[in-house]
């Protein structure tokens, strides 16, 4: 048995029980016991007893007075707690007891309340109990996640504001472990820390990687009803970070976000999660977020809509991201440089020009800088309209807002020019941009030179930019040979065309049947049957058959497209209506 006396106040430690005495201030006894009980994995539960006396107990910051039945019970885990005496003249005498006298006591748990030691060190070692006297304050100690432990102080101070006010301030300071121990302190004494101590010291905690913690703490807080929509926001975030997106997804599930169950969230908490998705580019959450905020009578800030805008546009959902827009407006927020620009491409998508064309004038006459993407998507949009002289007023307020014009760019302006079936000045653009900014030609812009000779029947330009382009070592795609045999086609030079087409297979590029059905009407108008057969033996397709057959009875061989009609049929393939026709008109004209 051990005994320790501090002041007036006398306790009395058992293996069996703890018995506490209180001596008043004219030495008489007045007595209240504390019974210790051991429990499994060596949890400790102390439950007080009647106390007899009427005068003032203090129990950790918690005061009590008898006589009254405490039922606090105390569940300590690593706990380092130590009583020391605080001495006076009367009882000096008896300070040597204490330094001859220990127990070990093995606790699991920090309970919410202490007793009142001040200077008893408890270990974990067993299940046996030990009391070991010393000379610091009280502490309870606690071994963290990171290496140091924590300390639970006994409170001379028992403000909750003044608590909170410090709480606050070492969190912002990042004096983690200041703050955690004041905190835990302050839940050891019955006392509670305000919303925004609590919340400052998640954000502590988050902020030096301490998730565990910060969920004990956000429980505690939801436990006592004093989160607010910044506590879920900084929760969410940090368990995404550290655990994905799934993870918080499921912990917002859980704290009934999409139920319609009253909640406490706020359009923070949704402006999080939207936030969230927009990382791995889930629209498909995102709408949902959106549908439940306004199901729960919130209205979106501007954070929100550029979020919305920006998720929706970068999905290709472009009517999600038009509907967020008009949304926005209508709530008279004012978009973003980010969030116009987004909308841009997605009117550019949807093909609405003229609603695009007015917000990039918005944005010019509020002094704000359109970015190159949104200039080249109005122009591609321009051109694919045939608004030819909008698209080349977009191009020079490029240069006026100090933007370099690249390929896309110049693949708009050319494309607006083809669309409008200004084939030469498609020509004459192309060799400016080749003489001007060679490093800026690409496959497109060649292909689209090319179309313009293909329609101008410029054979030989053609067969030139095909040798300029595979000279400039840049991938030649089937479609590039297509437009160059088609040229020839239309220029009558069936020959040439089928150079193109061995100069095409030699490369190791695959014809297709526009290829085959260029190069075989090209060898019908220019009367080149054996490469007719040559063709059809290469490639059996019925397109191919079709086209053969119509030729030769547009040519006057009958009796030649009879005999491919036969053949066709006796293979199992059944011609067109135009092919069909032709033949009964012919056998018509025979009898």
């Amino acid at each position: 048995m051990g005994e320790v006396l501090s002041n007036s106040v006398s306790v009395i430690i058992a293996s069996s029980g703890f018995a506490c005495r209180q001596n008043n201030l004219y030495g008489r006894p007045s007595t209240s016991s504390y019974t210790i009980c051991c429990r499994k994995h060596g949890c400790v539960m102390l439950h007080g007893s009647t106390v007899k006396s009427k005068r003032c107990i203090s129990f950790g910051c918690l005061r009590t007075k008898g006589p009254q039945r405490l039922h606090n019970s105390i569940i300590a885990s690593n706990i380092v707690a130590s009583i020391e005496p605080v001495t006076t003249s009367e009882d000096v005498r008896e300070n040597h007891l204490i330094e001859r006298r220990e127990e070990f006591l093995d606790l699991d748990f920090v309970g919410s309340n202490l007793p009142p030691w001040r200077n008893v060190v408890v270990q974990q070692g067993g299940s046996d109990v030990e009391v070991k006297s010393g000379n610091q304050p009280l502490a309870v100690s606690r071994k963290m996640a990171f290496g140091s432990e924590i300390r639970v102080q006994f409170l001379e101070e028992a403000n909750e504001e003044i608590l909170s006010r410090r709480v606050l301030m070492l969190s912002r300071s990042n004096k983690v472990r200041s703050a955690l121990e004041l905190y835990e302190s302050m839940k050891c004494s019955g006392l509670q820390p305000n919303v925004h101590a609590c919340n400052s010291l998640l954000s502590c905690l988050i902020r030096n990687g301490l998730l565990d913690y910060a969920l004990r703490v956000f429980e505690f807080m939801r436990t006592n009803e004093i989160t607010t929509g910044h506590s879920y926001s900084l929760i969410l975030k940090a368990v995404e970070h550290a655990q994905g997106f799934d993870s918080a997804l499921d912990m917002f599930v859980g704290f009934g976000g999409y139920s319609r169950q009253k909640k406490d969230f706020d359009v923070i908490v949704y402006n999080t999660m939207i936030s969230v998705c927009g990382k791995v580019n889930n629209w498909i959450e995102t709408e949902k977020l959106w549908r439940s905020m306004k199901e729960d009578g919130l209205i979106g800030t501007r954070v929100t809509y550029s979020l919305l805008v920006c998720i929706f546009a970068r999905c290709s959902q472009n009517e999600l991201a038009l509907d967020a827009y008009n949304e926005m407006i209508q709530n008279g927020l004012e978009p973003g440089d980010d969030v116009t620009q987004a909308v841009i491409g997605s009117c550019t998508r949807e093909g609405k020009w003229d609603l695009a064309l007015n917000l990039f004038e918005n944005m010019l006459n509020s002094r704000l800088k359109p970015n190159l993407i949104s200039c080249n998507a109005l122009i591609n949009s321009l051109g694919k309209a045939g608004e030819v002289k909008l698209a080349f007023k977009v191009h020079g307020i490029i240069k006026i807002l100090g933007h370099t014009p690249d390929a896309y760019t110049w693949n708009g302006l050319l494309t607006a020019l083809y669309k409008a079936n200004q084939h030469a000045d498609t020509l004459q653009l192309f060799e400016s941009i080749k003489t001007e900014q060679s490093s800026e030609l690409n496959v497109h812009l060649y292909n689209t030179a090319l179309m313009a000779c293909q329609k101008l029947g410029l054979w030989e330009k053609s067969l030139q930019l095909l040798w300029q382009m595979e000279t400039s070592e840049l991938p030649v795609s089937t479609s590039s040979y297509n437009v160059v045999i088609r040229a020839c086609e239309i220029a009558r030079k069936p020959k040439i065309a089928l150079q193109v087409y061995e100069h095409m297979v030699h490369r190791k590029c695959t014809p297709d049947t526009f290829t085959y059905l260029s190069l075989i009407r090209g060898c019908i108008w220019g009367s080149l049957w054996a490469e007719v057969e040559e063709i059809l033996e290469v490639a059996p397709d019925i397109s191919l058959y079709n086209a053969v057959i119509q030729g030769m009875c547009l040519r006057g061989k009958f009796e030649s497209a009879k005999k491919l009609y036969t053949r066709m049929r006796e293979s199992g393939l059944k011609p067109d209506g135009k092919t069909r026709a032709l033949m009964l008109q012919n056998l018509q004209r025979k009898i």
